[in-house]
């Protein structure tokens, strides 16, 4: 099966990000082709320029994110069937965390691997995925995980012929407790944060006083935040967190926010897009979290 690298996330709005976000939460697992046009005009919603916006469609093109057709001299673009696939398993996996606990068999998965300095971009990229895999560095080249994820990390390491690794699973050890491969100070304050930067949307959302645009950038930058959670804690096991851990809570308002604004930011896309093309407006339609976990 083919997969496509996403765009990564950069400080400010990314204009390759923000597309694929938008098509993902609103056009995702449609065929159909959307005017260039349009989706220029949907990132201009986000103060993103005409210039910056066409030049990410030509590189998510290139990257074999987005595919392109012609009718008459306007360029239409859509997702490929492998940037459908991985933006369902990212969003699955980001909107999971936080809705239940996991049960855990008190085992941990470590990952040792040494690269030379020379091979520092094959290194960057093991790290990247370990991290997106729930894994943290307890050590220069010690990576754990309380998940049993041995197989995809070795599927991985053929992926890219490191032969200089190992997996293996292990009980908590005397010495260092491998929960300490995560900051759990900067991971609490970054939950309370985010309840309370977000405590002034929802009075204003629940006051009826949030407009369908507002709502369209409100909801992005939400799921913008929330998707840096799962790679800070990738579900730690209650058993090993200090108590009144703001997990649950903050993923409840991440939740209520976000299927709340949704029909307000579909509205905002149809309005968009029916000035370029009126018969694919009526297609738009929003995501909610508890289809994205089903």
């Amino acid at each position: 099966m083919t997969t496509v690298q996403l765009p990564r996330r950069q400080a400010g709005t990314s204009p390759q990000h923000l597309l694929v976000t938008l098509l993902g939460d609103y056009w995702n697992g449609r065929r159909e082709h959307l005017p260039s046009a349009a989706l220029v005009a949907l990132v201009e919603e986000f103060d993103v320029g005409e210039v910056s916006a066409r030049a990410a469609l030509r590189r998510l093109a290139r990257r074999g994110v987005l595919e392109s057709s012609k009718v008459g001299r306007n360029t239409y673009y859509g997702l490929t069937a492998s940037a459908t696939r991985t933006i369902v398993q990212s969003s699955s996996r980001i909107v999971h965390l936080g809705t239940r606990e996991q049960s855990w068999d008190g085992v941990w998965t470590v990952a040792t691997f040494s690269l030379p300095e020379e091979q520092r971009d094959l290194r960057h990229l093991l790290r990247s995925r370990l991290r997106w895999l729930g894994f943290a560095p307890l050590f220069d080249g010690v990576w754990v995980s309380p998940r049993a994820a041995t197989a995809e990390v070795r599927e991985f390491l053929d992926e890219l012929a490191i032969s200089s690794a190992a997996v293996l699973r292990a009980e908590e050890a005397v010495g260092t407790p491998l929960i300490s491969a995560w900051d759990l100070d900067e991971i609490r304050s970054a939950y309370e944060t985010f309840l309370a930067e977000t405590s002034p949307l929802r009075e204003r959302l629940d006051g009826g006083d949030v407009g369908s645009a507002e709502a369209l950038i409100a909801r992005t930058r939400l799921m913008d935040v929330w998707r840096t959670f799962p790679s800070l804690d990738p579900d730690l096991p209650e058993r090993v967190l200090p108590a009144d851990w703001p997990r649950r809570r903050a993923r409840l308002v991440f939740g209520e926010l976000y299927d709340a604004l949704g029909p307000l930011a579909e509205a905002r896309v149809r309005q968009v897009l029916a000035r370029f093309d009126a018969s694919l407006a009526p297609l738009v339609r929003h995501h909610t979290t508890t289809g994205l976990t089903t």
